[in-house]
C-alpha cells in the first residue's frame, strides 16, 4: 500500500509541474506586445498627454477635451476588440484605419 502511495504523490507532483509549465508559457505569450499594438497605444497616450496639456493651457474647453477622451476611449476599444480576434496582435488594415482616427483626433486638437 506504502508504495501505491509513493506512486500516486509522484504522479499528482508530475502532474502539477506541467500545469504549472503550461500555466507560465501562457502567461510569457500574453504579457508579449505586438509592434503594431504598441504603435497605435503609444499613439493613444500621447494625445492624451496632449490634450491634457492644451486643456491647461486654456486651448481646449473642458467640453472639447472630454469629447476627444470619449473619442480615443472608442479608438481603444477597437484597438482591443481588433486583437482579441487575433490572438493579441491587429492586422496592417486594423492598424491603418486605427491610425486614421488616430489622425483625425489628432487634428482636432491642434486646431
Amino acid at each position: 500500500m506504502l508504495r501505491f502511495q509513493k506512486i500516486t504523490v509522484a504522479l499528482m507532483g508530475a502532474a502539477l509541474a506541467i500545469t504549472a509549465a503550461t500555466a507560465a508559457s501562457a502567461e510569457t505569450t500574453w504579457q508579449e506586445h505586438h509592434p503594431r499594438r504598441v504603435e497605435v497605444n503609444h499613439r493613444l497616450a500621447n494625445q492624451n498627454r496632449r490634450i491634457t496639456m492644451e486643456r491647461r493651457e486654456g486651448e481646449l474647453t473642458r467640453a472639447q477635451a472630454h469629447s476627444l477622451r470619449s473619442q480615443d476611449r472608442t479608438i481603444r476599444a477597437e484597438e482591443r476588440a481588433y486583437a482579441s480576434e487575433h490572438g493579441s496582435h491587429i492586422t496592417r488594415a486594423e492598424q491603418r484605419h486605427l491610425n486614421g482616427q488616430l489622425n483625425r483626433v489628432s487634428r482636432e486638437i491642434a486646431r
